[in-house]
């Protein structure tokens, strides 16, 4: 398994009252996960980066940052990485749930592995990594978990069913986890992105569904930069502790549903 790390020397690591806290993300290796990533290195936060493709992480350059290739579904792999940033960074102070999977496809032409790996990926591989960080963000009593939903966690839309029904399931598990975790001051946040433009869309195969997305996002006058979900995470999680924005929902102003 491939590692990279490039971490800070001096006062400012050595000093932890000194330094900001430790900031996870899944998926981080394009789209969204990326832009956090920037996002929150340039706000001085060290960084636990995970994808599968590892060389894009190590790509980024940015400094104080553990990039590990990383499968969300395996349990014991994420919970290995998360000790391991723990041991040079600090307790993870904010875990972004963002690693997804979509294959648009109407459910009778779609193969069954797709079903299963969107369900695997966006709902299992969510709680997986969510368990490896929140048992002690309880017994630390503050720590902020922010999971990206869809606004086909809210709607149903053509050619999404499967898709659809793990961001309904991403929904319906934040605001568990947040009813769970409130009563010990921890945060569980859910970020809505309507239309952004990321790489989601290369796991459809159907050219037909990619024309009609495609059509329907000029049509709207484009999609949202990941640079914009970044800076509404970034907003959401530097409110105080004591301040949890349930939900938020940020799509193109032309975008309907």
């Amino acid at each position: 398994m491939n590692v990279h790390a490039t971490v800070g020397s001096g006062p400012d690591y050595k000093d932890t009252a000194m330094r900001k806290p430790l900031v996870a993300i899944t998926g981080a290796s394009s789209g969204i996960g990326a832009a956090a990533a920037s996002v929150f290195s340039r706000a001085g936060h060290p960084l636990l980066l995970t994808a599968r493709r590892v060389e894009r992480l190590e790509g980024m350059g940015l400094p104080d940052a553990l990039c590990r290739q990383a499968d969300v579904t395996d349990v014991g792999e994420f919970q290995t990485i998360v000790d391991q940033a723990q041991a040079v960074y600090g307790p993870i102070d904010l875990l972004v749930n963002n690693a997804g999977f979509m294959a648009l496809e109407q459910v009778a032409r779609q193969s069954p592995s797709d079903w299963r790996r969107q369900f695997d990926v966006n709902c299992v591989g969510l709680l997986n990594t969510t368990a490896a960080v929140l048992p002690t963000m309880i017994e630390r009593r503050t720590g902020t978990i922010i999971n990206v939903g869809s606004t086909a966690g809210r709607n149903i839309y053509p050619d999404h069913t499967a898709y659809c029904g793990s961001k309904h399931a991403v929904h319906a598990i934040t605001e568990g986890l947040r009813r769970e975790a409130a009563p010990a001051g921890v945060r569980v946040i859910l970020i809505s992105p309507g239309m952004v433009d990321t790489e989601l869309l290369a796991g459809t195969q159907s050219e037909q569904i990619k024309e009609g997305y495609l059509s329907y996002r000029a049509e709207i006058g484009g999609a949202l930069s990941p640079h914009d979900i970044a800076a509404a995470m970034l907003f959401a999680y530097e409110q105080p502790q004591a301040i949890c924005i349930w939900e938020m929902v940020v799509a193109p102003t032309g975008q309907l549903t």
